[in-house]
């Protein structure tokens, strides 16, 4: 039968209407919906009672305390933590990202061994233990031993463990405590240097960037804002002195522009006004101290440093104004500062009367070790990691058979990065504690997955920059995933297999002596509290003057230009790379793809006759990056900033292969008077590319 123009239209009609009556075709898409919301790579909510676990992170170097929102027993989200004296509301980039990086794909799921061919082959931890125990015991004392954690009592028992082998190597990765500890030393004091910067009604930072990279950044913000509140006029001025206007200086109320590398030629020029307008000290080198500041005027300070003398002179004086001064210096990184630029600054602090006083510097008690044969604080902070690679390189030390290495990762975040990754090559066996597949894990033996903060028990005590000495725990708020071991008690019982005593079978057990040790209750700290101890340490300082007039007459760097590279908590750490969801706040002038952008101002820029977005090659003798160009005034003149925590060649796809590591152009200079390996100060040259 013939189908004309009517016979289908009623044909269509009626379909159209069996269509919206029949169930059929709604019923199917329902069912497709569902089908498609249950494919395996679909993420889920999981249901289950909200709850709220107050702990302090290990990954951040702020330590900052958090509070951890869980859904049953699964971490979903990181939220600052009010009481916490380390964040006081505040939460740092990389602390936030702590719930989404317990999936990281760059995690370690089991035990790793490499193979024959190079690659690494899945093993048991039976055959790790086995395969180490046989490396150690051949070892024979030839050890050495490397920490990521400046906080924790695992150093403890990781030195014990070090030095029980016959062996005395155990270093920590480099940070600021180290420098700060020798100034203390030098300057005739012990303990720890703490800075009250809540009770300050000035604060000087010269180089430290204490709203970032340096010290207790996260606590620092949380005084930084109580001293200017919204829509009204600062409480407490806080001045930035360096060569990048990064956030501490963007934040601060005044910034003063110097040359990278002279922070302590610039404390000197401070130090010698005050002296001049009637500051003393009943000091025993009081008189060499001033004898050297003496030459150090502000129009010699303005020739090094590149400030003006008229803005030396005008902070001086607004310095001897205030009643409660602090001033902190640093390096605008966190790591190679000098330690005669710690102590010019504690010197400053000395003759405004700031020792163990209200909004002053404090001297901070240290815990007596509770590990047998562990060092102490202050003997850890006497160790130095790439002054002893330093002589290795130089053949003037052998490399040791077996290097252990605890959340470290030197092959990625020590200065010379290459060139150090080199040195480690050297050593016969090497066996990394992770959590994450990064560099030096890629150069291991044998790679041993721990887990992260959130899922062991650890303890912070007193981090560098804390006005007050601290002690609290970071509680295990995640289930620990099942092919992962505790480091401190894996050591611990392969001490106890080698025939090696340290005092203590369980991990739990050592953190309970530590807490009495520190004068704090175990069951507070168990429910979330922190010991905060009020006490301080006596002592009458020395200036350091022979210390600081040697630092100051170190070679100044070789390059047309000089380097100031930028340290971001969004970008992580060496032990971290970037966090994945951190990738969005990277800037657009920051990173594109996989280039890296450096920064200059107008004048360097026309001096190198370049414009935004050209290609340039930045390189010394240690190294080479190419990058490209982004002008910016918030630059010192004749300086090249970098960001750094780029230039991964290990980790993830979110953090793997993007930009350039500007650790390669760090070169590593030993500091007159202390010895110290520094590397704060470099110098570059600059060409197109």
């Amino acid at each position: 039968m013939a189908v004309d123009r009517r016979g289908f239209l009623k044909f269509v009609t009626g379909v159209s209407a069996g269509i919206m009556v029949t169930p059929v075709p709604w019923v199917l898409l329902d069912d497709l919906s569902i089908w498609t919301q249950n494919w395996p790579w679909i993420p889920s909510n999981v249901d289950g009672p909200n709850t709220f676990v107050s702990t302090v992170s290990k990954l951040c170097p702020s330590c900052v305390g958090m509070k951890v929102r869980l859904v049953g027993d699964r971490p979903v989200r990181i939220l600052p933590d009010d009481n916490h004296p380390l964040s006081k509301g505040g939460i740092s980039a990389l602390a936030v990202a702590e719930a989404q990086m317990l999936h990281s794909p760059a995690r370690v799921r089991r035990p790793l061994k490499r193979s024959g061919d190079g690659a690494y082959v899945a093993i048991s931890w039976e055959e790790a233990d086995a395969l180490l125990a046989e490396k150690l015991g051949s070892a024979k004392g030839s050890l050495a031993c490397v920490s990521g954690d400046e906080t924790g009592t695992i150093n403890e028992v990781l030195s014990a463990f070090t030095a029980r082998a016959g062996s005395q190597n155990f270093y920590l990765m480099p940070s600021e405590i180290q420098p700060a500890a020798k100034a203390l030393a030098a300057m005739g004091g012990e303990g720890q240097f703490g800075y009250d910067i809540e009770n300050s009604d000035y604060v000087l930072a010269i180089g430290a960037n204490i709203l970032e990279s340096w010290g207790t950044a996260i606590r620092n913000r949380a005084a930084f804002k109580d001293a200017h509140p919204h829509g009204q006029e600062p409480t407490v001025p806080y001045v930035y002195v360096g060569a990048v206007q990064g956030n501490t200086a963007a934040g601060a109320d005044k910034w003063i522009a110097i040359k990278p590398g002279t922070e302590g030629a610039f404390a000197l020029g401070l130090a010698h006004l005050l002296i001049k307008s009637g500051a003393s000290s009943y000091a025993s080198d009081f008189s060499a101290f001033a004898s050297l500041a003496a030459g150090y005027t502000p129009e010699k300070v303005a020739e090094l440093t590149g400030a003006s003398a008229d803005g030396i002179k005008a902070l001086a004086a607004e310095l001897q104004k205030a009643r409660r001064p602090l001033v902190i210096t640093g390096s605008e990184f966190g790591q190679g500062t000098p330690v005669g630029t710690v102590a010019a600054g504690m010197a400053v602090n000395l003759l405004l009367g700031g020792l163990n006083r209200p909004g002053g510097v404090k001297l901070l008690p240290v815990a007596a070790p509770v590990v047998d044969s562990a060092l102490s604080r202050a003997q850890m902070m006497e160790k130095d990691f790439v002054a002893y690679l330093s002589r290795i390189n130089a053949g003037k030390e052998k490399a040791p058979e077996a290097m252990l290495f605890y959340e470290a990762n030197p092959a990625y975040g020590l200065p010379q990065a290459d060139k150090m990754a080199e040195v480690l090559a050297q050593v016969p066996f090497k066996a990394t504690f992770t959590t994450f597949l990064d560099e030096t894990a890629m150069l291991c033996d044998l790679v041993l997955p721990v887990p992260m903060g959130l899922e062991r028990l650890d303890d912070v005590a007193t981090p560098y920059g804390s006005g007050s000495a601290l002690y609290c725990l970071a509680r295990p708020v995640a289930p620990m995933p099942a092919n992962v071991r505790p480091a401190a008690d894996y050591i611990l019982g392969l001490a106890g297999k080698l025939g090696y005593s340290l005092g203590f079978g369980k991990w739990e057990d050592v953190l309970k002596a530590k807490a009495q040790a520190m004068g704090a209750n175990w069951k507070s700290l168990m429910a979330g509290d922190v010991f905060v101890s009020t006490e301080t340490v006596g002592a009458s300082l020395s200036f350091g003057a022979d210390l600081i007039a040697k630092s100051l007459t170190a070679k100044t760097a070789e390059g047309d230009f000089a380097l100031a590279p930028v340290h971001k908590l969004n970008m992580g750490t060496a032990k971290t790379a970037i966090p994945p969801y951190n990738n969005k706040t990277i800037r657009r002038w920051e990173l594109q793809g996989s280039e890296i952008y450096v920064a200059m101002n107008g004048a360097t820029a026309r001096k190198l006759n370049v414009s935004k977005h050209d290609k340039v090659v930045v390189s010394n003798k240690s190294g080479s990056i190419v990058a490209r160009v982004n002008v910016f005034e918030g630059i010192m003149s004749d300086t090249v900033a970098v960001l750094m925590g780029l230039g991964h060649t290990a980790f993830d796809q979110f953090s793997k292969g993007k930009g350039e590591n500007v650790m390669q152009l760090l070169t590593v200079g030993f500091e007159p008077g202390s010895g110290q390996s520094v590397w704060a100060m470099a110098g570059v040259n600059i060409s197109k590319a």
